[in-house]
């Protein structure tokens, strides 16, 4: 069983106890986060899919621990001008595990009601509207 759910506008293919690293999110280390949008839930081949989120879905997580990821170096040079410029970043991270996805009450797709569509048919349709001959004098 997988889910793919959107933490902190990210989406993520998660499933029970896999660790994730998500943009840093403001909880403290030790306490569970429940996520509610969750797009497409797979329960042993059987696939429902959000229109965007499925409803009554959520994913539950345990934050681990926060961390900053990897330093990454960014260099700008512009060549022949003398212009040189190096900056790194740090992304503040957070590790999450994963603990249970809950489906909660999923719903088959229901069927829409067939009246308001009969309504649509029934009622009457305005005419188009009558051109006027053009006359073409000779």
């Amino acid at each position: 069983m997988y889910a793919i759910v959107e933490i902190a506008g990210q989406q993520f293919k998660v499933s029970k106890d896999l660790k994730v690293y998500v943009h840093r999110l403001a909880t403290e280390e030790g306490s569970k986060v429940t996520f509610d949008k969750v797009l497409l839930v797979d329960d042993n081949g059987t696939i429902t899919l959000g229109a965007p989120a499925v409803e009554g879905a959520s994913v539950e997580a345990k934050v681990l621990q926060h961390l900053k990821g990897d330093k990454v170096i960014v260099f700008k040079k512009k060549r022949r001008k003398g212009f040189k410029k190096k900056n790194g970043h740090r992304q503040s991270l957070t590790q999450i595990v994963i603990e249970g996805i809950t489906l909660g009450a999923v719903k088959k797709a229901a069927k829409k009601e067939a009246a308001p569509v009969a309504d649509e048919a029934e009622a009457p349709k305005k005419a188009p509207k009558a051109k006027k001959e053009e006359t073409t004098e000779e």
